[in-house]
């Protein structure tokens, strides 16, 4: 009984670290997806972007320095006047080059594309300051002008089931709505709302143009929203990148397709169709992903998944090991039955019952063991983040009065997501861990039921005192 217990304690150590180290993984799978859902939208299998053409322009020069001629009467050659007051306030593309119309109607037509919808993500610079006696191009007087940076979506109304403001919920006020394509209204994400004070009914200036908030809204584990969400015509109308006008043009596509069998094909229709874009899907955006989401991904992959197997390979080692001890110990009961007609094969399938039964008993409490493991990491298991994005693109704006003014300004190229880790214990792994559990049992039985069939009749007769 104690070598059965010994047994039966092994196998539940291997089958309650394996449930664990299961439970950890498929929650690290639930909150990778968790981020690619919040940064994706509900629905999306597919994101199309394009890097901005070489020296357009991007973050730094955004047409800065066409509204310093605006102010000509304190500039002459090339001084400009102390006391010179700007204000400026620009809605740009910094992070993406520009798709047209026509590009995304012919992604839509593509085969088994259910739909796709057009968005811009676009970045509000606004500068302030009172110019010092500086040379252009010479010195620095960046101290001298206060930056407010915030990102805006432009929104393709006709698809509201696509891209960001998708998975979010309204928590005040109402959401953007078809009606409301050509009006100056906007959702602010509760998160930009506290920080800013915004409230329904509160304006918002959006490149110049004043935007009233019609909404809050809030987006399931979102670190880094957009800001504002805005009518997408209304943003082609207002935003630039560099100085060219964005009338028509998108810089993000968000496609889904017919099922996810098919999002494969889908990604390579659009990459011959589109071969200056770059087309993402969810494994690609988590191939990208960085933080402590990926971390616990790779340790529970990894560390976790070799650990189990050498707890595993340790417990059937000692199940085996102490069931063969068990048989050596049993020489005269085997011996005698065999004397008294038993055939090997029935003392194998004795060896073989009493093993899966050990097996079975080390399974259940594998299983408590599991439950409790998933619980301590349902407790305990700090939050977690995912950042998702490179960085700003390069620029060639130079040394100029644009340049000097607005290089601590830098493209929102990346999103955080963060989330709280869990370890679901599903069906399937606790019908794993009995199958294991019971594979060990059958694997010392069938050991055991060797050397007990080999015993003879003799060796039983030498033992009886």
């Amino acid at each position: 009984m104690r070598q059965a217990a010994f047994i039966a304690l092994g196998l539940a150590l291997g089958v309650g670290l394996v449930i664990t180290v299961t439970a950890a993984a498929t929650g690290v799978q639930n909150a990778q997806a968790a981020v690619l859902h919040s940064l994706y939208g509900v629905g999306t299998d597919l994101t199309i972007t394009q890097p901005p053409k070489q020296g357009s322009g991007g973050p730094t020069s955004f047409g800065f320095s066409q509204q310093i001629s605006q102010v000509r009467a304190g500039v002459k050659d090339g001084q400009i006047a102390a006391g010179t007051k700007i204000s400026v306030n620009d809605l740009t593309s910094t992070q993406y080059g520009t798709l047209t119309s026509k590009q995304l109607s012919n992604v839509s037509r593509q085969q088994h594309v259910t739909g796709a919808a057009g968005g811009l993500t676009l970045t509000d610079v606004t500068v302030d300051g009172t110019v010092p006696a500086l040379q252009s191009g010479s010195g620095t007087f960046s101290s001298s002008f206060t930056t407010n940076t915030f990102t805006v979506d432009g929104t393709d109304l006709g698809h509201l089931s696509l891209g960001p403001l998708s998975s979010a919920t309204v928590t005040a006020g109402r959401d953007l709505e078809p009606a409301d394509a050509r009006s100056d209204d906007a959702v602010a994400d509760s998160g930009y709302a506290a920080a800013s004070k915004l409230k329904v009914g509160s304006t918002a200036d959006i490149g110049g143009t004043s935007f009233k908030v019609i909404g809050i809204v809030r987006v399931p584990q979102g670190g880094n929203p957009p800001d504002l969400y805005i009518p997408l015509g209304q943003a082609q109308a207002i935003a630039k990148a560099g100085t060219a006008s964005l009338k028509n043009d998108v810089n993000t596509v968000y496609v889904t397709a017919d099922n996810s069998a098919d999002v494969g094909a889908v990604q390579q229709e659009l990459t011959r169709l589109l071969p200056a874009a770059t087309v993402t899907d969810a494994s690609d955006l988590a191939s990208e992903a960085t933080g402590s989401v990926s971390s616990a991904a790779s340790l529970a992959t990894n560390l976790g998944t070799w650990l189990s197997v050498a707890v595993l390979a340790a417990a059937f080692g000692l199940a085996i090991l102490l069931t063969m001890t068990a048989v050596t110990r049993r020489v005269r009961e085997f011996g005698t039955l065999k004397a008294l007609g038993w055939r090997s094969w029935r003392i194998v399938a004795q060896v073989l019952g009493e093993s899966v039964v050990i097996g079975i008993a080390g399974g259940a409490a594998g299983v408590g063991l599991g439950y409790g493991g998933a619980a301590l990491i349902d407790k305990l298991a700090p939050r977690l983040s995912e950042a998702v994005g490179g960085q700003p693109p390069t620029t060639t704006a130079g040394s100029g009065i644009a340049g000097k003014l607005l290089q601590q300004v830098a493209a929102q190229g990346s999103h955080t997501v963060y989330v709280t880790l869990t370890a679901p214990v599903t069906a399937g792994t606790i019908l794993l861990a009995v199958a294991l559990a019971v594979a060990g049992g059958l694997l010392a039985g069938t050991f055991g039921g060797w050397r007990a069939a080999r015993l003879r009749p003799a060796a039983a007769l030498a033992k009886v005192e």
